[in-house]
C-alpha cells in the first residue's frame, strides 16, 4: 500500500504544478537570432523580435562620434577658434616683419657694378650686359625682376640665350650662351655675320680675322626681312651644307658664295679654271646634283668655253647657260641657252634645240617643242614665287636684295 501511495503522490507531467524548467523552449545554442534561416523566409530579413539597440558586449557604434581636435561643448569650440585666430595673427606678423627687414636692411642692397657678375661672355663685352642692370642698381635684390631681365639680355644679336640669378646676400649673377655664326652676309657693302636661326651679328674686320672664319658668302639674307623668311633661307643653306658634307666629304668647301633671295633655289657661285659657274642647287637633293655637277663640268666648258649657269634642278636634263656675248662671238646671232640631257651611261650630250644656228637672214629659228614647255614650266615656277613673296612680304615693297646677276649670265633661257 505504501508503494502505491507513492506512486499517486508523484506530479504528472501534464498537470499544472509541473516543474518550471520544462516549461521552457530548448534553442540551439550558437545560432544567432538575426540568422534564422526558416523555410520561405528570405536571408536578409531583420527579425522584428530583435530590437535596435546594440547587444551586450558587441561592437560600438562610432559614426556619430565627433573627432578628436572638435569639442563637443560650445565653450571648447570657442577656444579652438580663438587659438586658430591668434596662431594666424602670429603668422601673418612675423611674414610682414620679415619683409619689412629684408626691404629696408642695406646688406641687400645691389651697391654698384660689381655686384653684378657675368659669364660665358665671348663676343658680348661687359660694357653692352651692363645697361640692362643699370636701375637695379642701388635696388634691393629681391626687387629685381629676373625674368624682364631674362628677356632685355636675349634681345642682344649675339646672346642666344640667358640665366639670371640671386646671389644672397647683395650679387645677381648672369650666364649667357652666345650665338655661333655659321655663315658670312654681304648687304650692299657691308659684311657681316648669321646664325643658324638668321639672326645676323656684327663683328670688327680684325676680330673676324682674328677668328679665321672659313664660310661661304650668302646673299639674299636682307635685315629688312621678317624674322620668320631669314630663318627659311637659312634653313635651306644649313640643308645644303649638311648634304655636301654628309660622309665627311667637305664638298662645301668648294663653294664661295651662295644666293638665297628664292627659298626655293639655291644659287651657289662654284669658282672654276677662269671663271666662277653659277649653279642652281634648287632646295633638295643637293649631294646629287653637286656630283653630276663635278662630274660633268669639265666636260661643258670644253664645250662650251663660255659657260656662265649651271641649272641642275631638273631630273632629266640640265640647263646650260652662256655668258651675254657668247654667241656672238661665235657669228654675231643671239644668245640662247644649251639644254642637254644626260643619256643613260650618265655622260651629256648637247640636244639639238640648244643650239645657235641661223637661217639665210641671219637670225635664229624656232625652239624645238620641248624647249618651249621647259620655258613655260619655268615660267610657272616663277610665278609661284612671286605669288609667295606677295604674300609673305604684304601689299607693301619688298625689301630689296643685295645679289647682284654675275655679269654676262642670260636668266630665264
Amino acid at each position: 500500500m505504501a508503494n502505491q501511495d507513492s506512486y499517486r503522490s508523484r506530479p504528472i507531467l501534464w498537470e499544472e504544478d509541473a516543474p518550471a524548467e520544462t516549461r521552457f523552449r530548448r534553442v540551439q545554442p550558437g545560432m544567432p537570432r538575426t540568422g534564422r534561416k526558416l523555410p520561405g523566409m528570405p536571408l536578409d530579413v531583420q527579425d522584428p523580435d530583435e530590437d535596435d539597440g546594440p547587444r551586450f558586449g558587441g561592437p560600438r557604434d562610432d559614426r556619430h562620434r565627433s573627432p578628436w581636435w572638435r569639442p563637443a561643448s560650445t565653450t571648447g569650440r570657442v577656444f579652438l577658434g580663438l587659438c586658430a585666430f591668434l596662431l594666424l595673427s602670429a603668422l601673418t606678423t612675423a611674414a610682414l616683419m620679415l619683409k619689412t627687414y629684408l626691404e629696408r636692411d642695406a646688406r641687400f642692397r645691389i651697391a654698384g657694378t660689381s655686384d653684378i657678375q657675368a659669364s660665358g661672355l665671348t663676343e658680348v663685352s661687359r660694357a653692352e650686359l651692363l645697361p640692362v642692370f643699370g636701375e637695379d642698381i642701388g635696388r634691393n635684390i629681391f626687387f629685381v625682376p629676373l625674368s624682364l631681365r631674362r628677356k632685355q639680355l636675349e634681345e642682344i644679336p649675339w646672346i642666344e640665350q640667358a640665366t639670371v640669378m640671386r646671389l644672397l646676400p647683395d650679387q645677381i649673377r648672369v650666364s649667357v650662351v652666345e650665338r655661333t655664326p655659321v655663315a658670312f652676309t654681304r648687304h650692299g657693302q657691308q659684311i657681316g655675320l648669321v646664325d643658324a636661326d638668321g639672326v645676323l651679328l656684327t663683328m670688327p674686320p680684325a676680330a673676324m680675322a682674328a677668328h679665321h672664319y672659313s664660310f661661304p658668302v650668302l646673299t639674299g639674307i636682307d635685315p629688312g626681312d621678317p624674322p620668320a623668311a631669314r630663318k627659311a633661307r637659312m634653313a635651306v643653306y644649313m640643308r645644303l651644307m649638311a648634304d655636301l658634307d654628309s660622309g665627311n666629304q667637305h664638298y662645301s668647301q668648294n663653294i664661295s658664295e651662295i644666293d638665297l633671295t628664292d627659298p626655293e633655289d639655291a644659287r651657289a657661285l662654284m669658282p672654276e679654271q677662269g671663271r666662277d659657274i653659277l649653279a642652281h642647287f634648287g632646295e633638295d637633293h643637293f649631294l646629287e646634283r653637286y656630283l653630276r655637277y663635278k662630274t660633268h663640268i669639265a666636260e661643258w666648258r670644253l664645250q662650251y668655253p663660255k659657260l656662265a649657269a649651271v641649272d641642275l634642278r631638273y631630273d632629266q636634263q640640265v640647263v646650260l647657260e652662256m655668258a651675254s656675248g657668247a654667241q656672238a662671238s661665235a657669228g654675231g646671232g643671239d644668245v640662247s641657252a644649251s639644254e642637254t640631257k644626260p643619256p643613260a651611261d650618265g655622260s651629256v650630250e648637247n640636244s639639238p634645240a640648244g643650239r645657235s644656228r641661223k637661217d639665210k637672214t641671219g637670225k635664229s629659228p624656232a625652239r624645238s617643242r620641248r624647249t618651249a614647255a621647259r620655258e613655260r614650266l619655268e615660267e610657272e615656277r616663277r610665278r609661284r614665287v612671286e605669288e609667295r613673296r606677295a604674300g609673305l612680304y604684304g601689299s607693301g615693297d619688298r625689301p630689296g636684295n643685295s645679289w647682284q646677276q654675275p655679269a654676262g649670265i642670260t636668266e630665264g633661257q
